[in-house]
């Protein structure tokens, strides 16, 4: 397909492959039309960008042809509901399928997960935690009181500390996939988690759960002091410019730790511009750099995946690169590319699922998306051992 037949597909994608070739010196900072087309350039003019270089022109930010084969693979795909690709800052493609508007927020379902890691970075930060070895028994004291009462506190519980939350390497029961009606149906979802059997020691082996995810908000609302809504409006998502809508509680009026979370996808890719940038928004570090360093640290990985896990972020090799994911249930993504400085949002139907979609987009992200932004500066991958 040539340029101008591009062209006739996405209208506006001709101003993104123009800035391309005069190899464009200031980033794009557009957020896209309201019709869903990659964000194009604003009160320029290939004079102006001429004569605002000093030096040599910087790398491009695309390789033309694979941006091409990309949003062709992107448009066949008839779960997927909005695509969004910014590189150093630049948002080069913004768009929408199947009816999505810019401005509608989608259930994220376990992006959500991810969401809180940031969190517990900051109340670490802010003394309102001790540290990741921090014991549960000191986090959930009356928890515990409550399975040694029932006589259903298995020792091994007494080991589990806040890092195998986060890690998913509890050892305990996940209250996910099948068992996860009972759990909602329970009247207690953070005593429902921790009644259930252990499976293995704390730290030895990988069950995801959301029952985890849930302990995390019970101990973040008791310890900040405000419900977990509120603590993530007012320490993250505000400062960002992110709004939240509608998100479900437990029994005892909690926000559901790690699912059903509704963002829009705009919201979701300031969440990976924030982690690709190590926690820094315009002049506030509003995550602590070292968190995220430690939130990227494999831990193991999923039995039933074979990816990575860290500190509620997933990661494994996309395109040869390192990159580092939120996933949430039925095709939900944000995907950070350190290295390359780039950062994917896809959001997908929950309605019309598509047989294997979900590993429909991991190809995706592996042979179309990360490809078209291997260009410029370090191009080149280098192996550091992450499959």
């Amino acid at each position: 397909m040539r340029v101008s037949e591009l062209s006739r597909v996405l209208s506006a994608t001709t101003v993104v492959l123009a800035a391309f070739l005069l190899s464009v010196v200031r980033p794009l900072h557009g957020q896209g039309t309201a019709s869903g087309q990659p964000a194009s350039l604003e009160n320029t003019s290939a004079d102006s960008l001429t004569e605002s270089r000093v030096g040599p022109p910087p790398p491009p930010l695309f390789h033309a042809d694979r941006m091409e084969r990309m949003l062709s693979q992107a448009e066949g795909m008839t779960a997927l509901t909005s695509l969004i690709v910014a590189r150093r800052d630049s948002v080069l493609v913004e768009n929408y399928y199947r009816g999505l508007r810019p401005s509608q927020t989608i259930n994220v379902k376990s992006v959500s997960k991810t969401l809180l890691s940031p969190m517990v970075g900051i109340a670490l930060r802010d003394g309102l935690l001790d540290g990741v070895d921090q014991p549960l028994t000191e986090l959930l004291p009356d928890y515990y009181e409550i399975l040694a009462q029932r006589g259903s506190l298995d020792p091994r519980k007494t080991e589990i500390e806040l890092r195998h939350i986060l890690s998913m390497r509890t050892g305990i029961e996940t209250a996910s996939f099948g068992n996860y009606g009972a759990w909602v149906a329970s009247p207690d979802w953070a005593y429902d988690q921790l009644r259930r059997p252990m499976v293995c020691d704390p730290g030895d082996c990988h069950e995801y759960s959301t029952g985890n995810t849930h302990l995390l908000s019970v101990i973040l609302t008791r310890r900040s002091g405000k419900s977990l809504r509120r603590y993530m409006l007012d320490e993250l998502f505000r400062p960002l410019g992110i709004g939240l809508g509608e998100w479900d509680r437990d029994p005892q009026g909690r926000y559901l730790g790690g699912n059903n979370m509704s963002l829009r996808p705009r919201d979701m890719l300031k969440f990976g511009q924030l982690y690709a940038n190590g926690g820094r928004f315009e002049d506030q570090q509003l995550v602590p750099e070292d968190w995220i360093t430690a939130s990227w640290q494999p831990t193991g990985s999923s039995p039933w995946n074979g990816h990575g896990y860290g500190y509620l972020w997933w990661m494994r090799r996309w395109g040869g690169e390192r990159a580092y994911f939120a996933w949430g249930y039925g095709g939900q993504f944000i995907v950070v590319v350190p290295r390359l400085d780039l950062v994917i949002v896809a959001t997908s139907s929950l309605r019309a699922r598509e047989r294997g979609h979900t590993r429909r987009m991991w190809r995706f992200f592996d042979r179309y998306a990360v490809p078209a932004f291997k260009v410029g500066w370090g191009a080149e991958s280098r192996d550091e051992g992450l499959r």
